[in-house]
């Protein structure tokens, strides 16, 4: 018997209070998920949590609204007063007073922080926006613990915790991913996307204090990095998409021509969705030759799998993707490479701009993060041949992968072995999108690099509003994304289970 059944709708994947992705079984619950939809929304019990912020963080929040009399206020919670500060200043607070002024305001009460406005919809719009781009949210084991104080839970949910210093444990494990670190190099934040957004913060400050303010986006990205990309560029210009990663001779051209203001690139390595490879070393000479940085995220396939930091002055990394693999926390890391002559400065700057992991967050990683290489071993050992499935199937139109052409000759030469490919697979169908999505029995639901093998329809999810728009799929047709485009990260069941029912659903 198969070891997958359906999952029913807003059932948190994995099993866990903590978990960072739920079911959405149908394309009638993704699209009503994305347009907000009430019969569709409240069966949600979680989500991932910087897009959905979690029941614990909204009971907290609601508390403190309560006790601090702010009855017609939006508050949201935030990891430090910084956080708050910064959210307050991109809603135009004038003023910092705890959780409150008649406009917005941030601050801190009985020891948690975070930021009030009055209940008017823009500003909640562009708070939770905000705070989803740059990692901004309450963890929800921080407000388990102060539900607990507060008397209002009565216990934490039990889970396996390491018990001894747990950032030391993590940064451990992590240490042969970055050969030639020490451990000031390892930076950890409460998200990948906080280590993006840190990252390259300390890195344009740095380069904008040299007349350098141009960044580079190679290739499509992941949603939240486009937009720290977009929002936090010195101008409009200052932002410059790049389409194609394998375009050495267009990025040639760009820096013959502006490579005296270019402060840096930043890219994927592979990109998400497309799971595209560019010629790193390559690249990396040609922004050193120019002196611009370079800013490199290997998620996708996992830091594990990629040499990169000798291409970059800074890797930053999700590492609740394969290194919290069983789906229960949200945690990244920034790694400043020692060669870089700007070393010293963007240690101090990053780690001065992240948001710390939550103890408990850092100790449930803890507990996890030694089995990383035996999960990607499995999940390794499963994805050729996933691949050759679906290549080989005439209801597949086309399939990405680590390994697929042009990318197949960048990825291995930057792969620590050849076999080491992460988990990813994107594809799309010749037939309806819905008919397979609705009838295909693996978990469904945002988030990937986890054990249990996860699947989403990844453009919808992402991009809702272009897909829904004929100019929004002209702009994804012109970056070569397909809006049908399905993302699967493969897990460590059987891979002939994973097989089995995925040509279920495409018969």
């Amino acid at each position: 018997m198969s070891v997958f059944v359906p999952i029913p709708l807003g059932q948190r994947i994995p099993a866990s209070i903590h978990a960072v992705s739920c079911s959405l079984p149908t394309m009638r619950a993704v699209r009503g998920y994305e347009e907000k939809t009430p019969e569709i929304t409240r069966q949600l019990t979680s989500g991932y949590p910087r897009f959905v912020v979690h029941p614990f963080v909204q009971q907290l929040a609601q508390h403190l609204v309560e006790k601090h009399g702010l009855q017609g206020h939006k508050l949201w919670l935030t990891p430090s007063a910084r956080m708050a500060q910064e959210l307050a200043a991109h809603l135009g607070a004038v003023h910092v007073i705890p959780f409150a002024t008649p406009s917005a305001g941030s601050g801190s009460a009985d020891g948690l922080h975070g930021v009030a406005h009055p209940e008017v919809p823009e500003l909640a719009a562009r708070a939770k926006t905000f705070l989803q781009n740059v990692g901004g949210f309450l963890s929800s084991r921080a407000a388990e613990d102060e539900l607990v104080a507060r008397g209002l839970l009565p216990a934490v949910q039990p889970e396996t915790v390491f018990a001894g210093d747990a950032a030391r444990e993590v940064k451990r494990h992590l240490r042969p991913a970055f050969p030639g670190v020490n451990e000031d190099d390892l930076l950890l934040a409460n998200g990948g996307i906080n280590a993006v957004y840190a990252g390259f913060r300390a890195a344009a400050e740095l380069q904008a204090s040299r007349g350098r303010t141009i960044w580079v986006q190679l290739g499509w990205l992941y949603l939240d990095t486009i937009q720290i990309l977009k929002k936090f560029t010195a101008s409009p210009e200052d932002y410059v998409y790049v389409r194609d990663v394998f375009d050495r001779a267009g990025l040639e051209r760009l820096f013959a021509e502006k490579g005296d203001r270019i402060a840096g690139i930043l890219t994927e390595v592979p990109t998400n969705p497309l799971i595209q490879t560019p010629d790193v070393p390559g690249l990396a000479a040609l922004a050193r030759r120019h002196g611009a940085l370079v800013v490199l995220d290997p998620s996708v396939t996992s830091a594990y799998n990629l040499d990169l930091l000798p291409h970059a002055d800074v890797v930053v990394a999700s590492l609740t993707k394969y290194t919290a693999s069983e789906g229960d926390l949200m945690a990244g890391v920034a790694v400043v490479n020692p060669a870089s002559a700007d070393a010293a400065f963007l240690r101090r700057r990053i780690a001065a701009q992240l948001e710390p992991v939550y103890p408990r967050d850092l100790a449930r990683l803890a507990a996890q993060i030694a089995e990383t290489p035996a999960v990607l071993a499995r999940i390794h050992a499963s994805v050729p041949a996933v691949v050759k499935f679906l290549e080989s199937h005439p209801e597949v139109k086309k399939v990405h992968w680590a390994l697929s052409p042009p990318s197949r000759a960048h990825y291995l030469q930057i792969a620590r072995t050849p076999g080491a490919v992460g988990g990813m697979i994107s594809f799309s169908l010749r037939g309806p999108l819905e008919k397979f999505y609705d009838r295909l029995r693996l978990a469904k639901g945002p988030s990937f690099g986890m054990k249990t093998t996860l699947i989403c329809p990844f453009m919808y999810l992402a991009h809702y509003d272009l897909v829904t728009t004929p100019d929004g799929r002209a702009e994804l047709e012109q970056s070569g994304l397909d809006p049908e485009l399905l993302r699967l990260c493969v897990g460590t069941e059987p891979v002939d289970d994973i097989i089995a029912v995925l040509a279920e659903a495409l018969s």
